[in-house]
């Protein structure tokens, strides 16, 4: 993942410290704990190579990932849609891990988020939601990702657009456009639609792009992209801010979370991962798997 990314000598001189607590989160979190809040981790594609004699055995072969994968995640960010449905895969996909506790999280195809405008798009997102019911069970939220060219000026389509979708679907929205955080009018009208239609807001952490790590829940849910920087210092130390974070949301009632690992190498987003979960466990008690290398060892 390239969207934020900056050379690793400037990484030292980001403020990743994550922004205070809004406000606006109070009307989406009770202030208690949820009974059994739903914690789902997973990265953006399952097909890596660079895996393989790591967290796969040796000579995995590409048909394999999907079914070594879920051996260490519970849900996808499952940035495939975005490029090209089929119909056939996706029940492919879904017959793969069928019975387990896991979650698809299929992107909005780019026909659709970037290509239409999110006009006329009617047709082709009723096509795409009826396609990926074939997950059953195992589809967790729709992801919606607009184009950073996709600004505030624009704002009529993305809520007519939102919504036009059905309600027995969970959607997360994700905005790039510098304007909708720049302005403090145009955030609060985005966030509040969202809250209004019962849909939540992707939280983006970048280190070039500290805005879209806006920290604001329209719903008791988040969804977060959290994308390091191939285990340089400063991602454990905003995984440890993540953790605190967390910990909050979840004290006070956050019922679901998406928590994605992104790295601009993916070689290391396991290890990474793997320090999120101790994180995690060790403050919130939570008990989630981690990944498990193959030989035992990890940088931790």
């Amino acid at each position: 993942m390239d969207f934020g990314r900056v050379d690793a000598e400037l990484l030292n001189n980001i403020d990743f410290k994550l922004s205070a607590e809004p406000v606006f989160n109070k009307a989406a979190l009770p202030g208690r704990p949820a009974k059994a809040p739903a914690v789902y981790l997973g990265c953006a594609k399952w097909g890596r190579k660079e895996w393989v004699g790591k967290i796969y055995p040796k000579g995995t072969r590409d048909k394999d990932f999907l079914q070594e994968y879920v051996k260490h995640y519970n849900s996808i960010e499952l940035n495939a849609t975005h490029y090209h449905v089929d119909p056939s895969l996706l029940r492919k996909w879904a017959a793969t891990t069928a019975g387990r506790h896991f979650r698809y999280c299929p992107k909005v195809p780019q026909s659709i988020s970037h290509y239409s405008q999110l006009t006329n798009a009617t047709e082709a997102t009723t096509a795409f939601l009826s396609e990926i019911l074939a997950f059953g069970e195992q589809l967790g939220p729709v992801f919606l990702q607009l184009s950073d060219k996709f600004g505030p000026s624009r704002k009529s389509n993305l809520f007519n657009y939102l919504a036009s979708l059905p309600q027995d679907l969970r959607f997360y929205v994700e905005v790039r456009h510098p304007d909708w955080f720049a302005d403090p009018v145009h955030s609060r009208e985005l966030f509040q639609t969202l809250r209004n239609l019962g849909m939540g807001a992707v939280i983006t952490d970048t280190a070039e792009r500290r805005d879209c790590a806006h920290m604001h829940l329209p719903v008791a849910g988040a969804f977060i992209r959290f994308v390091g920087n191939s285990l340089h210092p400063t991602d454990h130390t905003r995984v440890d801010d993540w953790v605190n974070r967390l910990q909050y949301w979840l004290e006070h009632g956050l019922e679901e979370l998406y928590f994605f690992m992104h790295m601009h190498d993916e070689a290391f987003s396991p290890e990474l991962t793997v320090y999120l979960v101790d994180q995690l466990n060790a403050r919130c008690g939570l008990g989630l798997a981690k990944p498990v290398f193959v030989n035992n060892n990890t940088l931790f």
